[in-house]
């Protein structure tokens, strides 16, 4: 069975940092382009960056350029979002999604999905 699930979420405050995980089972991610998404509560769900199959490409939004960095541990099967100098407006549910060819912003275009990770900021 195919599986995607992320952790790392919490309740941190303005400035602070988080790393959120996104651990595949049942598939080896490192062939799938990773995309992280965020939904706040009443909006749409975003796409927040992406990073390409083997992780030599990732993009960004404009709103976390510079603030977040993508990685990938291919002997963990797992890709990282590392959030630094967070701001109220990153909250919301995270959640990371694969496709098996290129990195897109939109939400059908992925395959599989995990269940979210609550990110909070907030002093």
């Amino acid at each position: 069975q195919l599986q995607l699930v992320e952790s790392g979420g919490g309740l941190v405050q303005p400035g602070g940092s988080l790393r959120l995980s996104c651990a595949g089972s049942g598939f080896t991610l490192d062939y799938y382009a990773i995309g992280w998404f965020r939904q706040a509560p009443g909006k749409e769900r975003e796409g927040v960056s992406c990073t390409s199959s083997s992780g030599g490409w990732s993009n960004y939004i404009d709103s976390v350029k510079g603030r977040f960095t993508l990685s990938r541990d291919n002997a963990k099967n797992t890709v990282y979002l590392q959030m630094n100098s967070l701001k109220p407006e990153d909250s919301g549910i995270y959640y990371c999604a694969a496709r098996d060819t290129y990195c897109s912003r939109e939400v059908y275009r992925y395959d599989y999905w995990g269940q979210g990770t609550q990110v909070t900021v907030s002093s």
